[in-house]
């Protein structure tokens, strides 16, 4: 049987490029990165050298790119750590409905644990947020707003530099800085991305969502930013994230972001003429199907359709039996 793969949002394969550009690292190049002698020196470089071109690609400095396990770890250090430094400035937060549950229960924890106060604003119809609904959400005691890039199930992009502008606007009246995190995991590889023009102090990645390995990604941290380190240990990362550092998953990440860029424009107009050409036979074979969310303003390589009268699950059963992988929700959930 021939198997379709059609689930990138919860994962992409690793491009063999990076497989092979990750090998010397698991046994020729394995010294710890922080060792001083020759052979950990090589690591480091390595690792600074991912770091510097994730720093370009975002219009950053390489010492505002901190490497994690992931998404989940960036988007957790962005939100509690953060909280975590500015509770002496204020205790509210503020999110939206439609974030991955990373942020989501992050934000949670933040009001059942640590004292805050959250406000969740709900996305329109279309399955944007509107820009209007944060700002009023934002009081005097408001710390972190976080708004995902783009979601992860319906691939509608958010109006995150519209929010930044707003947000800019705001501090320039305020005694204390109103922190904007976005969560860009399903962004980062696949939209051309300056941290400047979105207006945010915090943005998370994770390399499996580019062709990259699992189990490593970054949070981008504007200098100037107060956010408390949620590992504690050897001081590692500048005292932002202490852990021995994962080379091999770095270097898959620096090789899986330079084959991203170089291919984005390309590989955005062959994913959206392939997603435009499923959705015209989709709809000319089911007329009630419903997309959700505007096809205007989401991923190039995103879908997301309803069936009125179908049950997700059974059709999500029924299409893994004829050998389509495809999802009704996040991987996540």
């Amino acid at each position: 049987m021939k198997k379709v793969y059609a689930d990138y949002a919860a994962t992409s394969p690793c491009d063999p490029e990076v497989v092979r550009r990750m090998e010397p690292f698991f046994a020729a190049v394995f010294a710890n990165a922080h060792s001083v002698h020759t052979q950990g020196q090589e690591a480091r470089t390595a690792v600074e050298d991912a770091r510097e071109y994730v720093a370009d690609m975002l219009g950053a400095v390489s010492g505002e790119v901190v490497f994690t396990s992931g998404g989940t770890e960036a988007d957790n250090t962005a939100v509690i750590g953060t909280y975590l430094a500015n509770r002496d400035r204020g205790n509210h937060l503020v999110t939206t409905t439609i974030e991955h549950h990373a942020v989501l229960e992050a934000v949670r924890y933040c009001a059942s644990r640590l004292g805050a106060r959250v406000s969740e604003v709900a996305c329109s119809p279309d399955g944007r947020v509107d820009p209007d609904r944060i700002v009023a959400a934002i009081t005097p005691d408001t710390v972190l707003v976080s708004v995902m890039h783009a979601n992860n199930e319906t691939g509608v992009i958010q109006p995150v530099a519209e929010i930044g502008e707003r947000l800019r606007a705001i501090n320039r009246t305020r005694s204390h800085r109103v922190y904007f995190h976005t969560d860009a995991v399903q962004t980062f590889g696949h939209l051309p991305i300056a941290v400047d023009t979105l207006g945010v102090d915090l943005l998370s990645a994770s390399a499996h969502k580019f062709c990259g390995p699992k189990g490593v990604g970054f949070l981008y941290v504007r200098t100037g930013t107060r956010m408390d380190a949620l590992l504690h240990g050897g001081g590692h990362e500048d005292g932002r994230r202490s852990s021995t550092l994962n080379t091999p998953g770095i270097v898959g990440l620096h090789a899986a972001a330079r084959i991203a860029r170089e291919n984005m424009a390309s590989e955005a107009d062959r994913v959206r003429a392939l997603r435009d050409m499923l959705w015209d036979r989709v709809r000319a074979s089911v007329p009630d199907v419903v997309v959700n969310g505007t096809m205007e303003h989401r991923l190039d390589g995103n879908l997301n359709v309803a069936f009125p009268g179908v049950e997700g699950e059974s059709l999500l059963v029924a299409l893994d039996a004829a050998g389509i992988a495809v999802s009704t929700g996040s991987a996540c959930s």
